[in-house]
């Protein structure tokens, strides 16, 4: 008596016959079509909102002297450029707007204009904004007092000063953080760098608003962390309306240049012995042939096909074990 398979097994009797009984027979197989689709690749990771370094401003004074009167006296107050930041009292400065004013009041005698730019220069090296040194030829006096203006709209993220504070020369009294352009700052593993290089599509979303923002400003720091094996890319995104600060958390999707793919489903390729076959739809009814393939991952749900089927071809998208073991039995492996 004849062994029987294990599809025969999984019969009823009453299908035995003369014939050997297909594995359609059993299973309502689903067949599906090789497409070719345009798609591109995407990625997602997760990054952090900073500042823009390009954008932040140190205000340290090339002077020595005494605060009397601050107007951006409240942390992350946001000041205009143009606006009063202090009023300060400068010795060095003072002498410095006294010699520029005699220096003018000479040239009326003797002329000597070398002398009246190098006393205007002077001036300008310590950072004294033009609107006072005109104004000391302007109204032919000199004031006490120096005022510094913000050089950049922004928000005061640091300040080191109060009201009749003294300080000295280079110490940093504000730090002026302009939001109109931030950073996104998200980690790519290494073997994810090759594939990064060639997105330029960058999509990012964030918790506190429902506005998704496109990018295709990146930049790959180049310098690898060692502990996690990841890299830094660096994002640009337009912020004009301030809705995005330093620290929030954002969602990066990276994609590539669209490209077009043959592809079918994972669920209609099998892996035996290291290879992916599919089954292709014969030229009978039930006739399925094994073909081996090559594939990659398009997602979690789709292969590439590089290689063994074309655009429109038929393959089996269900039953594969049962069609595997069919074609070992019947020797078409």
């Amino acid at each position: 008596m004849k062994k029987l398979t294990l599809l025969a097994l999984l019969l009823p009797l009453s299908l035995f016959a003369s014939e050997k009984p297909t594995v359609e027979q059993l299973f309502s197989v689903q067949t599906v079509k090789v497409k070719e689709i345009k798609t591109s690749h995407s990625k997602k990771n997760y990054g952090y909102v900073v500042a823009d370094e390009s954008r932040i401003y140190d205000i340290a004074p090339r002077f020595g002297g005494f605060v009397t009167k601050l107007y951006a006296d409240k942390i992350y107050q946001y000041i205009k450029k143009g606006e009063p930041l202090v009023t300060l009292y400068s010795p060095e400065v003072y002498k410095a707007k006294e010699d520029y004013l005699n220096s003018y009041r000479y040239t009326k005698i003797r002329d000597n204009k070398g002398m009246l730019r190098s006393a205007k220069r002077k001036l300008q090296l310590l950072g004294v904004s033009t609107r006072e040194i005109q104004k000391v030829l302007k109204n032919k006096k000199v004031s006490a007092n120096t005022t510094i203006y913000a050089p950049i709209s922004g928000y005061i993220f640091k300040k080191n000063i109060v009201d009749g504070a003294a300080f000295n020369a280079k110490n940093k009294l504000f730090e002026i953080v302009n939001l109109d352009s931030v950073w996104i700052e998200t980690k790519i593993f290494e073997d994810d760098v090759s594939w990064i290089k060639n997105a330029d599509i960058f999509s990012i979303a964030f918790k506190t608003t429902n506005k998704t923002y496109t990018t295709h400003k990146k930049f790959l720091y180049p310098n690898l962390d060692p502990k996690e094996a990841t890299l830094t890319m660096r994002l640009t995104l337009n912020n004009a309306d301030h809705t995005l600060f330093p620290g929030m958390y954002a969602n990066v999707i990276s994609k590539d240049t669209p490209k077009r793919y043959l592809t079918l489903p994972q669920t209609a390729a099998i892996r035996k012995d290291g290879k992916y076959y599919a089954f292709m739809v014969g030229e009978y009814e039930g006739d399925y042939q094994p073909v081996e393939i090559k594939v990659k991952p398009l997602n979690n749900k789709t292969y590439i096909v590089l290689q063994g089927l074309k655009a429109g071809d038929g393959v089996v998208n269900n039953s594969l074990f049962m069609m595997d073991s069919d074609a070992q039995i019947n020797g078409l492996y």
